[in-house]
């Protein structure tokens, strides 16, 4: 099982890097990551945050299927956003409502080198969103208002 990064450690705030070629390292670290992920009772992880800075991530979500999501890239979003309620495996103990588009058109290619086009929405559109953030150096708390923001990472580090 691969340690999650936690905030503070400087890869968090990086822009990952294209997956050149969907290989055998590459399927590995993602049954790696989704291992992670279930053992913190997450629904989503980005690679970044077991510390490579690949352009990878996996969901999870209640009612859908583990998807892998290599390369990935949103081409659409509503205009219809929502704000809910958001954690992060980086930031444990801390969560705040984040407003994002309710729905987007994702292309990513999967872990057998197979594009694919998804149309998400609810919380695994939050997934997406979220995890995508990782993979371009955005946490969820770049996000929220800064003196709330400030508020919930003074808890933070009084917590870790």
């Amino acid at each position: 099982m691969l340690d999650i990064v936690t905030l503070g450690d400087e890869r968090l705030k990086k822009h990952s890097i294209l997956v050149p070629e969907i290989d055998g390292e590459v399927q590995e670290l993602a049954r790696q990551m989704f291992a992670s992920m279930y053992a913190n009772r997450g629904v989503g992880l980005a690679a970044v945050q077991v510390g490579s800075l690949l352009r990878l991530f996996i969901t999870d979500i209640n009612g859908d299927k583990p998807r892998v999501f290599i390369n990935p890239e949103i081409v659409e979003t509503s205009v219809e956003q929502v704000a809910i309620e958001e954690g992060c495996l980086s930031l444990p103990g801390i969560n705040a409502d984040v407003i994002r588009p309710l729905q987007v058109r994702i292309q990513a290619w999967n872990e057998r080198g197979k594009p694919f086009t998804l149309d998400a929405e609810g919380m695994l559109a939050r997934a997406v969103q979220h995890e995508l953030d990782h993979l371009n150096g955005v946490l969820f708390i770049d996000r929220i208002a800064q003196k709330k923001r400030e508020r919930l990472l003074k808890v933070y580090s009084r917590n870790n």
